[in-house]
């Protein structure tokens, strides 16, 4: 029976002990180190790995550590013996906690980011190796975390005291665990933060203490991908690209034709490959647009349904989609009607309301409201639960309505005669203008695989009556 990997979990959450089957015959021995696969299979996360080091020890008792930087490690040896030592240092319960082993050529261990490592050679000629999934840098030296090999306060029960041990001066210099600040997890990057989206998932962050890092178009134009930072995607966690050109009727322009195409096309697929190339996933928002809005109105349109955009806005949108779902990891988010801190139309429903103005509103468009603040907890949701990578639909519950139903329970909120509204078709309402796009006439999606990654959306007209009373317009 062939020896199969095995991997065993230790008290540092994500430090995984790894046993490596060795085969050898009087010739000597031979392993597969690293064997994506197979380590998959037995439950190791994928690494990714873009860098080997080699460590060569001449003599017993060479000892290196304890460092934590900012990416993971695949750690084995592949001649003599070392003792292994790992020190959390990340922010929460586990800060402080040491977890020991010996490593022989038949072990590996996977060490997450922000868990410091250290070593002690136990013969001589000992060959320690290792894998990284990010490349040095300056920046990156700048992340790194360092503590006191001798810190009393470890407990770490050296094989051979370290007054004996061979040591680097900068390694016996580091400081005591006490004078030591947790190393914190990589900020998330939220593109298009001047966005209603973009705003709510700031504020998001802040109130749950998400580390995050917020641009805006005037820092981060998507249109302009060589003036991106590279250094600012490959320090990230996760990027959530929440910007778009969102102007549906400018967008049959000439001018607006091109201008969707540069952000919500040509700069998604960019940005796709740049994180691609950082390995660092991707969120990206989408919208209903994508579909053609022609299901009969008892039907909802699912995350793998064709797209067939109707107008520019929604055909840039779906290509950026194709671009992005190209990518390993990556999470789609579509949404529709969104309404958030900032011009939207249930607060232009309401300035109406409020000047005794009696507006013409579409009646035979279907769909349902998404609340920017629910869609940034549902955005945040699936990262920090690590829902697998896809296609997801995220807009508020309960009964689609129209355009003219959502206006008139804007009006009765707000204290206003509902009867005011006036329904419309979409073909009446666009008689006279100039370059208004085609609209999908049903927007509904199914939100099932949202709802089974753990989010569950409120309804959506519920979140209208809190949202309007938040606006300062009582019942």
């Amino acid at each position: 029976m062939t020896a199969s990997i095995q991997v065993h979990p230790t008290a540092i959450g994500g430090l995984l002990l790894i046993d490596l089957p060795v085969h050898g015959d009087n010739r000597g021995w031979f392993k597969e180190n690293w064997q994506r696969e197979k380590l998959l299979d037995a439950g190791v996360p994928d690494l990714g790995p873009v860098q080997n080091n080699i460590s060569f020890n001449t003599e017993p008792g060479v000892t290196r550590g304890i460092h934590a930087e900012p990416w993971d490690k695949y750690i084995s040896v592949a001649h003599g013996k070392v003792f292994g030592a790992w020190l959390d240092l990340r922010a929460g319960d586990g800060f402080g906690r040491v977890v020991t082993a010996e490593i022989t050529p038949d072990k590996a261990v996977y060490v997450p980011r922000g868990v410091g490592n250290a070593f002690q050679t136990l013969e001589a000629d000992t060959v320690y190796t290792y894998l990284v999934n990010e490349h040095w840098s300056p920046e990156a030296r700048a992340e790194y975390t360092f503590v006191n090999l001798a810190d009393p306060t470890l407990g770490i029960d050296w094989p051979i005291e370290l007054s004996h041990a061979q040591m680097s001066d900068a390694d016996r210099a580091h400081p005591q665990l006490s004078d030591v600040q947790p190393m914190g997890e990589r900020p998330l990057l939220i593109i298009g933060s001047g966005g209603q989206l973009g705003r709510a998932l700031v504020q998001a962050c802040e109130q749950r203490g998400i580390s995050f890092r917020a641009v805006d178009r005037e820092q981060w134009d998507m249109a302009e991908p060589d003036s991106w930072s590279d250094q600012l995607l490959q320090s990230s966690r996760v990027v959530i690209n929440a910007a778009a050109y969102t102007a549906v009727d400018a967008a049959e322009t000439d001018e607006g034709r091109q201008a969707a195409w540069a952000v919500n096309a040509t700069g998604a697929s960019a940005l796709a490959a740049r994180c691609d190339a950082a390995r660092v996933p991707l969120v990206h928002v989408s919208t209903d647009y994508v579909f053609d809005g022609r299901l009969v109105p008892d039907l909802k349109y699912v995350p793998d349904s064709p797209r067939s955009p109707l107008g520019v806005y929604g055909q840039s949108k779906a290509a950026g989609e194709v671009a992005v779902a190209a990518l390993s990891r990556h999470w789609i988010v579509r949404t529709s009607w969104l309404i958030g801190d900032g011009p939207n139309f249930v607060r232009t429903m309401m300035n109406l309301a409020e000047r005794g103005v009696d507006p013409a509103v579409i009646t035979d468009q279907r769909g349902r409201l998404s609340f920017a603040s629910e869609l940034a907890e549902g955005i945040l949701h699936l990262i920090a639960t690590g829902t697998p990578f896809g296609t997801y639909q995220l807009t508020g519950a309960g009964e689609p309505c129209s355009w003219f139903d959502i206006a008139q329970e804007v009006f009765r909120l707000v204290g206003a005669d509902p009867n005011r509204v006036t329904p419309v078709t979409t073909e009446e309402y666009g008689r006279g203008r100039d370059s208004m796009a085609p609209r999908p006439h049903n927007s509904v999606m199914c939100l099932g695989a949202t709802k089974s990654a753990g989010f569950q959306p409120r309804d959506h007209m519920e979140s209208l009556a809190a949202y309007i009373r938040q606006q300062g317009a009582g019942l």
